[in-house]
């Protein structure tokens, strides 16, 4: 049986963190559709990654729990409420700019082609 370096330790945490974040925000409130499912998730996922440290021990810190939870706790914790963050913000983005879609160019013969008038 292997046993995991910390920093392999570390890393695990993270990541499950982040696919958990991304999970459970994908399940509080469906996507649209398939697309959306995979942006959001891959977001949430590289999200929870990139700043999963840094929301961890902000969130620790907030909490007054930093010396109650080790780094894995922290960093898992940190990484799922990036991931679920980044879900609410891509969400509403995406979402506002679909109502803001201008109209697709109509270039069919009944129209006339835009280029011609």
């Amino acid at each position: 049986m292997t046993v995991l370096s910390e920093d392999a330790l570390l890393w695990a945490a993270k990541g499950v963190g982040a696919v958990a974040g991304s999970a459970i925000s994908l399940a509080y409130v469906l996507p649209a559709n398939r697309r959306e499912a995979a942006v959001r998730f891959a977001v949430g996922v590289a999200c929870g990654l990139v700043f999963g440290g840094a929301a961890g021990v902000k969130l620790a810190d907030e909490l007054g729990i930093t010396d109650a939870i080790g780094p894995a706790e922290t960093l898992l914790a940190g990484s799922a409420a990036a991931s679920l963050c980044a879900w609410w913000a891509l969400g509403f983005l995406m979402r506002a700019f679909s109502r803001w879609r201008l109209p697709a160019h109509d270039t069919s013969p009944e129209h006339g082609n835009a280029d011609e008038r």
